[in-house]
């Protein structure tokens, strides 16, 4: 018997993460210069998060060392944006990372 997405009570529909329990989010992917050292590293990333995830209420999961990767996605329930994804693109761009890669929106509990 299929359930008819209209029939969902509030409980299903968090528990499924649809509706208004989606969350949207998008990976992200970029290269440091070969050069740069531990120090240099962490000053990146927390210039990264103080400058562009938490104003923006937003988390990152990933890891790296010169190439970077990992998942953005709101720290709430939620959906990231567009504008989002641009923000932490040009943010990227303008603080010296190369190769960056930003994908489009998914659903991060579906994908």
């Amino acid at each position: 018997m299929k359930i008819d997405a209209k029939n969902r009570n509030r409980r299903l529909r968090k528990k499924l993460r649809v509706d208004e329990f989606q969350e949207l989010g998008f990976d992200v992917a970029w290269k440091l210069a070969d050069d740069i050292d531990s120090e240099g590293v962490d000053n990146f990333i927390s210039k990264f998060f103080n400058d562009v995830i938490e104003p923006n209420g937003l988390g990152f999961g990933g890891e790296g060392d010169v190439l970077w990767h990992g998942l953005i996605c709101t720290q709430k329930i939620g959906k990231c944006t567009d504008e989002h994804r641009a923000a932490v693109e040009k943010w990227l761009t303008d603080n010296g990372a190369t190769a960056v890669a930003v994908s489009d929106l998914y659903d991060v509990w579906w994908a």
